[in-house]
């Protein structure tokens, strides 16, 4: 059966890195499932790997759409399933990495049959993030589905609307409920996972702020700046310096909150992972001939 190598872990956890040298070692290609990579105006604050990286193996779905595109999860899928298909005719196994748990779950399991879009529920949820400010939207959330609180970007007025909007028209069921994949594939997913101890995880991803900005994340994000309101825009390392330039932030607060918030989102992302216990998890100083092994010994069951 045909292979799907998934790499997955909390941002700074090196999944770049490990995915490029599995591609090379298995002679394949990589496929991202990175929901902010693939805007092409995104490139610093999103961590994009580097040119000499991205020319080593070839690489799908980065910077391959604008912030002005509508596209979602859903379309990701239909890709996804579009592009593994074409690959897969002379590919055995496809390396599939990101940070972005909804993203991957769509690639390797498929999406909900969900609800759809009631344009009345998010005019009047629209209408009370404008009147009421985001808090209002939070605890709403938190009442109707305090699981998938804890798990989403509750700063993310999209995703907070959409959420609500899908938990209201559900009568009464939570996201867990919702979230019963049963998507057939025609191939088989191995999962790998990376972390490391809290204090080692949260120490890169400061550098990584720091080498963010040393990089030219503000001038990035001024050149965004008109368009802060884009979905995808709803973002840390974006949101944070819109602050500042509103005036709310000076610069180093504002540059501590990205630390900050990002660490946080590396919460979230443990928080959803975790409850996928087909990964395998690996510490981020791994020995990368291990995981050859463990490669080998799955495919010899």
């Amino acid at each position: 059966m045909k292979q799907i190598i998934s790499i997955v872990g909390p941002t700074a956890s090196g999944k770049t890195a490990l995915s490029i040298k599995l591609a090379q070692a298995l002679n394949t290609e990589i496929i991202s499932a990175d929901s902010r990579q693939f805007y092409k105006e995104m490139k610093i604050g999103t961590a994009v790997p580097e040119p000499d990286e991205l020319a080593t193996v070839k690489h799908y779905f980065i910077q391959n759409k604008s912030i002005f595109d509508d596209y979602n999860v859903g379309d990701y899928e239909q890709d996804f399933l579009k592009l593994s298909k074409k690959l897969f005719l002379t590919k055995d196994t496809l390396i599939l990495v990101g940070g972005s748990g909804l993203y991957i779950d769509a690639a390797c399991k498929g999406l909900d049959n969900l609800p759809g879009r009631n344009e009345q529920i998010r005019q009047e949820l629209s209408h009370d993030l404008k009147e009421k400010g985001i808090d209002s939207l939070q605890k709403l959330l938190q009442t109707l589905d305090p699981d998938y609180y804890q798990k989403i970007d509750i700063q993310n007025p999209h995703r907070l609307i959409r959420a609500i909007e899908i938990l209201l028209q559900s009568n009464g069921k939570k996201m867990a409920d919702l979230h019963q994949k049963k998507a057939k594939r025609n191939f088989e997913t191995i999962y790998i996972g990376l972390n490391s101890e809290r204090a080692i995880l949260y120490d890169r991803i400061n550098r990584r702020v720091d080498s963010m900005i040393a990089q030219g994340l503000v001038k990035e994000a001024k050149k965004l700046y008109p368009y802060k309101e884009q979905n995808a825009l709803q973002t840390v390392g974006y949101r944070e310096l819109f602050q500042y330039f509103d005036g709310q932030y000076d610069l180093d607060f504002a540059i501590s909150e990205i630390k900050k918030n990002t660490r946080r989102f590396a919460k979230r992302q443990l928080t959803w992972f975790r409850k996928n216990k087909n990964i395998k998890w690996f510490d981020i100083a791994y020995d990368f001939e291990e995981i050859l092994k463990f490669l080998e010994l799955r495919n010899e069951e």
